[in-house]
């Protein structure tokens, strides 16, 4: 009995020392995985992270880019009426006085000034709008009247009352105009 009883606290003694040993392997490997599990969050944090500084920075580029292109249209609308008062003074000027030698260089003068505005306006991306024969284009005409007509198809722009302009990409000033409308 004594032998058994040592063979029984020996095969126990074995035991806890086998489960001594595997509880701070299960403890170890608990402890990796939760590191390795840490890790894999900490990476698609940065990741994550250096996208959203990515996007930032693509927004601040544009936005920059934008701002140069754009920050002379509030100027651009406001010279815009100096163009239409010089080309309404050029188109006043009567014949009779454009055929007058005293006259002549005045008008040159003037017209040499429209042409200058002109290159100015190119130079800055400012562009006149086509609307006389196009189909009307809410983003980019502003119908003022209907006008009857049996030569142009109804929706199609018969007058321009004011030229519209385009900066660059984007509407600066819709083109006034007359469309045509089917006659009564």
């Amino acid at each position: 009995m004594i032998e058994e009883e040592k063979t029984q606290a020996a095969e126990a003694e074995d035991l806890r020392e086998e489960t001594a040993g595997e509880a701070p392997e299960v403890a170890e490997h608990d402890r990796v995985a939760e590191l390795e599990q840490a890790l894999a969050e900490a990476k698609q944090a940065a990741l994550y992270a250096q996208a959203e500084v990515q996007n930032v920075r693509r927004r601040a580029e544009k936005e920059a880019a934008d701002a140069r292109a754009y920050a002379a249209t509030g100027f651009a609308r406001d010279i815009l009426s100096v163009s239409d008062n010089l080309m309404r003074g050029l188109a006043a000027i009567p014949e009779e006085l454009r055929a007058d030698d005293r006259m002549k260089g005045l008008i040159a003068g003037i017209e040499a000034t429209a042409r200058e505005l002109e290159s100015v306006f190119q130079r800055h991306g400012i562009s006149k709008i086509t609307a006389v024969g196009e189909t009307l284009d809410p983003n980019r005409h502003q119908a003022m009247l209907e006008i009857p007509s049996t030569d142009a198809a109804p929706g199609t722009i018969v007058q321009e009352m004011q030229t519209g302009y385009m900066i660059r990409d984007r509407l600066l000033r819709p083109a006034l105009v007359g469309v045509a409308k089917k006659a009564d």
